[in-house]
């Protein structure tokens, strides 16, 4: 590894006085071989009212770096044995774990990269929320309620009334993050670190929070330490920034400088990874003659919720309404819009996770009302790459397993050939063959949704459902997931269901673009036609939102709706949400009137 370059820093504003002091910092993890450094002499210091972002691939130690400074590194697995952490005259590394918890969320808090990992599934919303605030005494016991109530209002979570009394398998991957941040605020804390805040979120709500965050940091003078892969969100957000390989430091430098000059060669590489909206070549509209592999008619999910003495029914969220879609052989059909509004639902419609209604066939097929046999045969052609990967994989088996359990109950394969196509799998996602062996923590965020993707790929389906594959991963990887998406595409013939809310991801992969708002379709079209000719205001405020990779261009506030509409798919049991009539404007671009 070289030494690591710093470039000028004389462009950053004075951050107010050193808050974090982090000195030749290393951490060791315990291996079956020995220990083995993942941070090796990492130094730096974030000030009051600055923003450092560490950027870097997936497993370069950005993640492990913000545990080691929160006190909650996987003991006695991994452990800090040279260095020095200081929060202002107070030295870190030497507290014990009750003086650490007095310090965490009252004086440093941190939002964790995967929500559903990260909050307790069997306590609501409001119950947690509480539990932080009564924890550090931001409030008596009667004011709590009303205090959790104002932070989801202050991270714009639809409905916050009823929010509060759900829990966290009933939330949308983007309002789990958004209740993540909300209990992070929730001490109004002298420093925040952020690991990968804005992931799960869409691009309207991420330039929400983000905002939110710089409101804080004036407000309270408070340090944050941003932990992205988004480049969008480093230019946008940072002062300074951290670049990081393989646990060392390979550059530092002021956001300008480091966007406009970067010294060192891996920093170069990355910048050059990073996907800009608006890049892509124009793309030919789709021949008419491709054969339908999914054809969705009129599809309907609704949940109830339950409440009173009786637990009854007493209102409805229609996560899906009057849906209609079909996707071509080798195609790609993506599906945006902001959290919550039934995107992934429709997925796991067509996996058979979710009650449904209307029609949904696979090459000519209806899957409506399969026996358990019908649908396993089913589940064999169609796959699904899960948002959350640390929700999604067993943490007692080991994902080389993992990998090669579909094989196994679809007899597929066994024995020596079972081990050759897992590692097989394992290489085309980018990982070695020894990450066979080992559990899922044992690697970082990025890599077990790498894992995901082999595993989904396992089967050799005809249809794969990717539900924010590449949201976890850095951009250098992302790339080369993306590449390998289209490859297969190309080899075998594959449709594809592209879920995310990364506009320049979606351009880079789409044929087809449908733009979901509260369970309905607003605009569908060619992919050219939608994202360089929204029509409708929804798609034109998605598009505004996107943040731009070059800290030299200011990006322009997202537009908010001013209309009565409502903004909620939670409906009284006699209500029904308004239809949408999608016109023709032009050939194959719909939009709603």
């Amino acid at each position: 590894m070289t030494s690591p370059q710093v470039s000028d820093s004389s462009q950053v504003p004075d951050p107010g006085g050193s808050l974090l002091s982090v000195q030749d910092l290393h951490v060791q993890v315990a291996t079956p071989t020995g220990a083995k450094t993942i941070l090796d002499g990492l130094s730096f210091e974030l000030g009051r009212r600055e923003t450092l972002c560490l950027a870097g691939e997936s497993g370069s130690g950005k993640s492990m770096t913000a545990l080691a400074i929160m006190g909650l590194l996987p003991k006695p697995m991994a452990r800090i044995s040279r260095g020095s952490i200081q929060l202002g005259n107070l030295e870190l590394t030497r507290l014990s774990e009750s003086q650490y918890r007095k310090i965490r969320a009252a004086r440093i808090s941190m939002i964790f990269q995967e929500p559903m990992t990260s909050l307790n599934p069997i306590s609501t919303v409001q119950k947690q929320l509480c539990e932080t605030l009564l924890e550090h005494g931001q409030c008596s016991r009667q004011e709590a309620p009303d205090r959790a109530l104002a932070l989801l209002k202050d991270v714009r979570l639809t409905e916050p009334e009823q929010r509060l009394q759900q829990y966290p398998h009933e939330l949308s991957g983007g309002m789990r993050q958004r209740v993540m941040i909300a209990m992070a605020l929730a001490c109004d804390p002298e420093i925040l670190i952020a690991d990968e805040p804005t992931t799960a979120l869409d691009v309207t709500v991420q330039a929400e929070i983000l905002e939110l965050m710089r409101s804080l940091q004036k407000e309270h003078n408070t340090g944050l330490l941003m932990i992205t892969h988004d480049m969008g969100v480093v230019a946008e957000m940072a002062d300074r920034v951290l670049v990081m390989k393989e646990g060392q430091e390979v550059e530092t430098a002021a956001v300008r400088q480091l966007f406009s000059k970067p010294v060192h060669p891996y920093s170069q590489a990355l910048l050059k990874a990073v996907p800009r909206l608006g890049s892509s070549e124009p793309k030919e509209p789709l021949p008419t003659t491709l054969e339908s592999v999914v054809q969705i008619k009129d599809l309907k999910v609704h949940f109830y919720i339950r409440g009173g003495v009786f637990n009854r029914p007493v209102a409805r969220i229609h996560a899906v309404e009057n849906v209609s879609l079909s996707i071509r052989a080798g195609s790609t059909l993506a599906l945006v819009g902001e959290s919550g509004c039934g995107k992934s639902t429709i997925g796991k419609a067509m996996m058979g996770l979710v009650p449904w209604s209307g029609k949904i066939q696979l090459n000519g097929d209806s899957i409506a009302g399969l026996s358990r046999p019908q649908m396993q045969r089913v589940l064999r052609n169609i796959q699904m790459i899960f948002q959350d990967p640390g929700a999604s994989l067993d943490p007692r088996m080991k994902v080389g397993d993992q990998v090669g359990e579909p094989m196994v109950v679809h007899g597929i394969a066994r024995g020596t050939e079972l081990k050759d196509r897992v590692a097989y799998l394992f290489q085309r996602v980018g990982l070695s063959r020894d990450a066979i062996e080992r559990y899922p923590h044992e690697f970082s965020g990025g890599q077990r949704q790498r894992i995901c993707i082999a595993r989904a790929l396992s089967l050799s389906p005809k249809v794969i459902i990717a539900d924010e594959c590449v949201s976890a991963l850095d951009v250098s990887i992302q790339a080369q997931v993306l590449e390998l998406l289209k490859e297969l595409q190309q080899e075998d013939d594959l449709a594809y269901l592209f879920i995310s809310h990364d506009m320049a991801v979606i351009e880079q992969m789409a044929d087809e673009v449908a733009v979901m708002r509260l369970g309905q379709i607003v605009e569908h079209g060619y992919r050219d036609a939608v994202l360089r000719d929204p029509r409708h205001s929804y798609t034109q405020r998605l598009l505004s939102a996107v943040p731009i990779p070059d800290p030299e261009v200011e990006r322009a506030q997202p537009r908010r709706e001013t209309s009565a509409e409502p903004e909620s798919p939670i409906f009284k049991l006699h209500e029904q949400p308004t239809p949408l009539h999608l016109q023709e404007i032009a050939p194959g671009h719909l939009v709603a009137s």
